[in-house]
């Protein structure tokens, strides 16, 4: 999941996954030039945040209910 200190989606997302959210890779865009760059090449150009990326498929500001489910 690419994520960035301050987003108020991220965090709104990690709080709904609740205990589910250590099951997920998070990474952050500020901290990580290269994952920002390949969330570009993921969206267009864009760093649109959170993004959840399931099976090389991008998914912006996803429900949460189905990133648990993508957890499970």
């Amino acid at each position: 999941m690419y994520w960035r200190p301050g987003c108020h989606f991220c965090a709104r997302l990690r709080a709904r996954l609740g205990r589910h959210a250590g099951k997920a890779h998070w990474v952050d865009i500020w901290a990580d030039p290269a994952a920002a760059a390949a969330l570009r090449a993921l969206t267009g150009g864009d760093e649109v945040v959170p993004t959840v990326v399931v099976r090389g498929a991008a998914h912006l500001n996803p429900d949460p209910r189905w990133v648990r489910a993508q957890l499970r």
